[in-house]
């Protein structure tokens, strides 16, 4: 039978990002991640209703998430679900994390560090210089005009 296991969560951070780095030099990153989802009670209202999320972030995400993020930052985190299993006390204990495969800063609360335009990095990806310039011309600035396109499309339009 196929599987399937992914998991997309946007939230803040409930604390400052636990750092260290494993025996082999690997750098990984716990934080825990508060997700609000808002409901409409019996009265009319709405009540906001909080879900915990503990989040472990490897590599190159981890050291974004240490330097760039602390309690209160925003993220949006696309990973994986992993359930731990051990034996405390003689009872069997479980707890589900989300391992995080891309992490999307989408801002600061105080306005400060990325300007709200998102920094995006994902697990074994870099782009090259040409197409880091390219996208930071593109997020600077007014966007393009549509018609401004129209040298781009030329004459053969299939519909």
């Amino acid at each position: 039978m196929a599987s399937f296991n992914k998991v997309i969560l946007v939230g803040n951070m409930t604390r400052d990002p636990d750092f260290r780095t494993i025996s082999n030099g690997t750098p990984v990153v716990e934080i825990g991640l508060a997700v609000n989802e808002r409901k409409k009670d019996g009265g009319g209202g709405f009540v906001d209703e909080t879900s915990f999320f503990d989040v472990t972030v490897w590599s190159r995400n981890a050291e974004i998430i240490r330097d760039y993020t602390r309690k209160g930052s925003p993220l949006l985190i696309e990973g994986r679900l992993k359930q731990d299993v051990w034996e405390q006390e003689g009872q069997k204990r479980s707890k589900i994390k989300v391992i995080a495969e891309r992490v999307v800063l989408l801002g600061s609360r105080d306005g400060v560090g990325n300007n709200g335009t998102g920094y995006q990095q994902q697990s074994g990806y870099s782009q090259s210089g040409y197409q880091q310039q390219r996208d930071q011309q593109r997020f600077q600035g007014s966007p393009q005009r549509v018609d401004d396109y129209s040298q781009d499309v030329g004459e053969d339009i299939p519909f």
